[in-house]
């Protein structure tokens, strides 16, 4: 007899890029693995049904494949997982837009992950930027995806631009901070519930991610947190567990917080709540 565990009884809980309907929440970066043996497995480990490549370092200064992307599309064939290119080291919108196009005729993909960068010790994302590059490449058919902080000035006018999906950074690049402005993010939660948000950059722990899903967000892009383990398919695996414990949490509503101690045992009356 099914329990209420069962994921036969749950109706699928899906979210979408463009019209590509996916189930995992988990996107994963294919950057700085020790090796193409290691990527393959922690993108199995990981259930990832998107995975991102960096086209700038991957053709690097001869615009040529130099082999890597050959891995990714094998591994992302036998995992049944899409590519999403991105344009991470751009310094100008110009740069980026080029770069896309590019991604677009080597990979055959409109969806393009887009990076212009601000500032080199942060690696922040230069807003203006941004908006100029999102607005070009939505007019030339591309699935924008903005990496962006988490200010939401910047995040409405990205949605303003044509931007239905936002990736808002939980810290900088690399870091392993996780998420450093929670109230931040709550707030462009809050405040634009139609768009798909996925906290991308500075994840370094599973309960990061973990903490991301259960605040709404839909779902989570990180490379470093599991390429740089000490074991990187376990990490995998690890992060793809807190993703879907995080979502189930979300989906069964978190308990209010309060500042006060609230006794869990009655000392009288019924010992359970009683719902009209």
């Amino acid at each position: 007899m099914p329990t209420p565990d069962d994921d036969t009884l749950a109706s699928p809980d899906t979210w979408r890029i463009g019209d590509t309907e996916l189930r995992s929440r988990f996107l994963l970066g294919t950057a700085g693995y020790p090796s193409p043996e290691t990527l393959r497995d922690a993108i199995h480990a990981s259930g990832s049904q998107v995975l991102t490549l960096g086209l700038k370092r991957t053709l690097g200064t001869t615009g040529h494949d130099n082999g890597f992307v050959d891995i990714i599309r094998q591994a992302a064939r036998t995992q049944g997982a899409h590519l999403l290119p991105n344009t991470a080291g751009c310094r100008s919108a110009r740069e980026a837009i080029n770069l896309a196009h590019m991604a677009r005729e080597l990979l055959g993909t409109h969806w393009i992950k887009l990076e212009v960068v601000g500032d080199e010790q942060t690696l922040q994302p230069d807003p203006f930027e941004l908006i100029e590059a999102a607005r070009q490449l939505i007019h030339d058919g591309f699935e924008v995806l903005p990496y962006c902080t988490d200010d939401l000035v910047s995040a409405q006018r990205l949605v303003d631009a044509g931007c239905r999906i936002l990736m808002p950074w939980g810290a900088p690049i690399g870091s392993g901070l996780g998420l450093i402005n929670p109230w931040a993010l709550r707030t462009l939660r809050a405040r634009l519930p139609g768009v798909t948000l996925i906290v991308d950059a500075g994840l370094g722990a599973p309960s990061h991610a973990a903490a991301a899903l259960e605040m709404g967000f839909d779902a989570v892009l990180l490379n470093s947190a599991v390429s740089q383990a000490r074991e990187p398919v376990r990490m995998a695996r690890a992060f793809r567990d807190a993703v879907q414990g995080g979502r189930a949490g979300h989906l069964a509503g978190l308990m209010a917080t309060c500042d006060v101690a609230v006794a869990t045992t009655p000392v009288g009356g019924q010992p359970f709540v009683l719902l009209g």
